[in-house]
Formats: C-alpha cells, structure tokens, sequence
C-alpha cells in the first residue's frame, strides 16, 4: 500500500483528487466527477479538499522524507 501524497504530474489544482484516485484505484477524471458532483449535496467538501490539500504531502516531499 502507498503513502498518500498528491502526485506532482497528472494533477489540475491541488492533486487532491489525483491522490484519491491513485489510493481507491480509479481515474483521476472519475474522482474528479464524484467531486463534483458531490458539490452539489450539502455539506463541507470544499473545506474537506481545502483541509486534505494542506495535510497532504506533496510527492517530492513525501520522497524526501522517506
């Protein structure tokens, strides 16, 4: 199992999705329009992708410390 680290190729803003994506074994596209599409629901997912794109390392990062 990998570290959860957003991907420094391949992603569109912050590579929250990408590294979803990777983790669960889908396309990045499909996370993407699970997002979305869950913006439309009520509920904190910008604050829950603004709070997972500070936490999460970025790759070259999550590399380094190992």
């Amino acid at each position: 199992m990998t570290a959860l680290a957003r991907p420094t190729h391949g992603r569109m803003i912050g590579g929250v999705c990408a590294s979803l994506a990777r983790r669960f074994g889908i396309s990045a596209t499909k996370m993407r329009v699970i997002f979305v599409a869950s913006c439309l629901l009520p509920g904190p997912q910008f604050v829950l992708y603004i709070a997972l794109w500070v936490l999460l390392p970025s790759e070259d990062k999550a590399r380094r410390s190992w």
